[in-house]
C-alpha cells in the first residue's frame, strides 16, 4: 500500500510539472523562443517582424514597446485578420506565460510566431542596459 501511495504521489508530481513546464513553453512547442536581447536585436534589424503585446489593457497603458500592435491574448482569435501571416509575429507579455498561449494559437492559424522569454519585464532590463534607446523606447502613461 506504501509503495503506491509513493507512487501515486510521484506520478501526480511529475504531471504537475510537466503541465506547467507545458505553459511556460519549455517542452512541446513548435514555436521559437528568444531572449530579449536578441528580440531586441532581431527588430533592430528585420523590418519584417510585427511586435505584438498580448497583455491587458491596463498594462498596455502602463507602459508598451514603441510601434507595438496591441491584441490582448482572451481576444486573439477573433482578431486575427489584425496581423499579416507574411511577417514574423514577435509577441510578449508581462513575464512570457501569456505570450506562450497567444504563440500556440498564431501556429495553429498559419502565422510564424516568435515568443518573448521574460516578456516585458525582461525587455525593460534589455533597453535599461542598452546604449540606444530608440528601437527599444517604452511609452509609458502618466
Amino acid at each position: 500500500m506504501r509503495f503506491n501511495m509513493n507512487f501515486l504521489y510521484w506520478a501526480a508530481m511529475a504531471g504537475i510539472f510537466a503541465y506547467f513546464a507545458y505553459l511556460r513553453g519549455w517542452i512541446l512547442t513548435d514555436f521559437e523562443s528568444i531572449s530579449a536581447k536578441q528580440a531586441y536585436i532581431l527588430l533592430e534589424k528585420d523590418k519584417n517582424v510585427t511586435l505584438l503585446d498580448v497583455r491587458t489593457r491596463d498594462e498596455f497603458n502602463r507602459g508598451h514597446i514603441r510601434g507595438t500592435e496591441h491584441i490582448p491574448v482572451g481576444i486573439l482569435s477573433e482578431n486575427l485578420s489584425r496581423l499579416e501571416k507574411d511577417k514574423k509575429i514577435m509577441i510578449y507579455c508581462r513575464s512570457g506565460s501569456r505570450s506562450v498561449t497567444a504563440s500556440r494559437l498564431l501556429i495553429k492559424h498559419g502565422f510564424s510566431p516568435i515568443n518573448v522569454k521574460g516578456g516585458f519585464i525582461a525587455w525593460k532590463e534589455v533597453v535599461l542596459d542598452s546604449e540606444s534607446h530608440t528601437l527599444g523606447a517604452i511609452k509609458t502613461t502618466p
